[in-house]
């Protein structure tokens, strides 16, 4: 059987290889208590499944691809501010898609190619492109690993054949949480644009849009099921305004990077980052 339509190809990801040279457009990875939707439209984690409890926001007809799931944010993370940035001495001018910003990278409007995967594990890469979407291209990976108890995600980027600055981390929608536990020492100053700035100011009281310095597991409880979220990022984006989702973000720099702190990788060279949601007693 060879698989091609998107809309029947829920199977584990091993059977999908075994029955065909075409992967599915949705791969299920399934371990003790957890199981993972992952589409490869968008490279995205579309539900996490824990105990039978689904903790993301699901696709809605309602919600735009910004809006449910988890997906990589690639090549960047959150808004650059009026898509402009310098980069090598060259002014660079990217496409407006969120009021007067760029937001969130081209990875979740991208169908990503399936490089492997078996029944707990999947991975994935992007060509980035090498248009006014993103002018420098490179590759982008992700890693997704089930276990028993919890889902690891990889995430990084290669540069290609020129130098490139790379910022990129995940966007989870968590269904309201009934309870959190963020221990951040610091924020980032947001200002009257409502971008970030190189800035550090105190951690006020929420709700919150906005990016703090973090280096603590962030705790969380949904429907009963008990969460901890952990990183090697230190810079976490908390957005907790909406009163049906939570979106609790680690990034390998803050919004805005491209002007305040990026870094560079030069020809060939790579980075990467991982996200861990395991069950927490």
């Amino acid at each position: 059987m060879k698989v091609t339509g998107p809309s029947s190809t829920m199977l584990p990801a091993m059977r999908a290889r075994q029955t065909g040279d075409t992967w599915p457009m949705t791969l299920m990875l399934a371990d003790g208590l957890v199981t993972a939707t992952i589409e490869v439209a968008g490279g995205r984690l579309a539900q996490l499944s824990i105990r039978n409890v689904d903790v993301l926001v699901g696709a809605d007809p309602a919600r735009d691809e910004m809006q449910w799931g988890s997906y990589a944010m690639v090549p960047w993370a959150g808004r650059i501010r009026r898509g402009r940035f310098t980069f090598d001495g060259v002014d660079y001018q990217l496409p407006i898609n969120l009021g007067p910003h760029s937001i969130h990278g081209v990875g979740y409007l991208s169908t990503w190619e399936v490089a492997a995967a078996t029944e707990t594990s999947a991975e994935l890469r992007l060509q980035l492109p090498t248009d006014e979407r993103w002018p420098f291209g490179g590759t982008a990976h992700q890693r997704f690993d089930v276990t028993p108890g919890a889902v690891r995600l990889e995430l990084g980027v290669i540069a290609g054949d020129r130098s490139m600055p790379v910022s990129f981390g995940w966007h989870p929608w968590f269904r309201k949480p009934d309870a959190i536990d963020f221990l951040p020492t610091a924020m980032y100053r947001r200002d009257s644009d409502y971008m970030a700035v190189d800035e550090l100011v105190e951690v006020p009281a929420g709700p919150w849009d906005d990016c703090f310095v973090n280096t603590k597991p962030v705790r969380v409880a949904i429907d009963g099921v008990n969460l901890q979220l952990s990183s090697d990022c230190t810079d976490w984006v908390v957005y907790d305004e909406p009163t049906h989702a939570t979106c609790i973000e680690p990034q390998t720099g803050p919004p805005d990077a491209c002007n305040i702190r990026s870094r560079v990788l030069q020809p060939g060279e790579q980075h990467s980052a991982w996200y861990l949601i395991s069950i927490s007693s």
